[in-house]
């Protein structure tokens, strides 16, 4: 009988826990994670916070009892694996301050990806500023919003997820600012598209100031200085500025890094380490359109990449083909996305795109509820 370990559940982890148990019923699966909450729905997490999802139980996709019964799966969350001997084929874990080994015969790694958070003045004493990658994070971000003083909130960096929270914010009545580094919201998106987007943000009275940074945090986060000197105050801070592979695990056992600490794999999902695999935000993918290798972090990969890897490990034919890298955001009243590369990254690939501009609607203008769509 052949034991599975997987490192890490949510997307990658629990796609390919539940897909083996599909492929090979006889099998011993652990997964380990060292949160609470092993499969939640992480993309949904800023909806919770203007209540448009109104109970925190429906961001919890599978329970670990749930899975359990269901899937026959051994799942520990709370449990952190601490190293990885490759030449023992074990794994040392902690649970309830106790550690442990156990042994593998195929290791899966699905670590994920962490915030990346850069280094501010000021902002290790600022209490008041979250990130939002995981249901505890949201925790917090809800404890602080139960305060009726926090009437102000700011969010550093307009991406997807800095968008969102900016949108639930400010359904909350909060004024709310974003400050973005780039020179324009939406960096996935060039600019004159991403200019629907702002303007449909300071149409619900979103302050956004861009090719701006902040330089240091004063009076415990209450105070934010940009660049350029401006302050804003802000009772609430949400630090959005991307994120990176989640790679010690993998460094400390001699596994292969690659683009900006992304762990390397081949196309059968294989890291250098003999019957170690590695899926989900923390591996190198291939970019489809240009071969070029990139992170993309982003939940319907992963999902994918579990299930490829798991057919893989069970003796079916499939491979890692990359990723294109599809994205869609709800701002408001409008809705964008972005697939493969925008011009400006086309460029920077060393291609010479074409470029066409199409404006219309939805669907046919004399039918009711027509709406604008422009495309690039």
């Amino acid at each position: 009988m052949k034991k599975i370990l997987i490192v890490g559940g949510v997307a990658g982890g629990m796609s390919a826990a539940t897909r083996l148990r599909r492929l090979m019923e006889d099998a011993e699966i652990i997964v380990f994670d060292k949160g609470p909450y092993v499969s939640f729905a992480n993309c949904g997490l800023p909806y919770h916070v203007s209540g448009e999802i109104a109970e925190r139980q429906k961001l919890i996709v599978q329970s670990p009892e749930a899975l359990r019964a269901r899937f026959d799966l051994d799942v520990r969350p709370n449990t952190e694996v601490l190293s990885i001997d490759p030449q023992t084929k074990t794994v040392t874990v902690q649970s309830e301050g106790q550690e442990s080994t156990e042994q593998y015969d195929v290791l899966i790694l699905s670590p994920g990806a962490k915030p990346f958070v850069p280094s501010i003045i000021g902002l290790e004493a600022a209490n008041n500023t979250y990130v939002l990658r995981s249901i505890p994070d949201l925790d917090g971000i809800m404890a602080n919003l139960n305060d009726d003083g926090v009437k102000q909130a700011t969010v550093i960096g307009a991406g997807f997820i800095g968008i969102e929270m900016a949108e639930n914010l400010a359904k909350l009545g909060l004024a709310v600012t974003i400050v973005e580094k780039a020179p324009h919201v939406l960096p996935p998106l060039d600019e004159e598209m991403a200019q629907h987007i702002l303007l449909e943000l300071e149409k619900n009275n979103i302050q956004v100031i861009t090719s701006q940074s902040v330089v240091e945090f004063k009076e415990q986060g209450h105070t934010l200085v940009l660049e350029d000197g401006t302050t804003l105050n802000s009772d609430l801070n949400i630090l959005s500025v991307g994120v990176q592979p989640e790679n010690s695990l993998a460094k400390e056992a001699g596994i292969e890094l690659g683009l900006r600490g992304g762990i390397v794999v081949d196309d059968q999902y294989r890291t250098n380490v003999p019957d170690i695999y590695a899926v989900g935000d923390a591996i190198v993918v291939k970019q489809q359109i240009t071969g070029q290798d990139a992170l993309i972090s982003l939940a319907s990969p992963a999902n994918r990449q579990g299930r490829q890897v798991a057919d893989i490990i069970a003796g079916l034919e499939s491979s890692n083909k990359g990723s294109i890298g599809t994205a869609i955001v709800r701002v408001f009243e409008i809705a964008a996305a972005s697939t493969g590369l925008n011009e400006r990254t086309a460029k920077l690939a060393g291609l010479n795109p074409s470029v066409v501009h199409i404006s219309g609607k939805s669907h046919a203008s004399y039918f009711p509820g027509a709406e604008d769509i422009h495309l690039k």
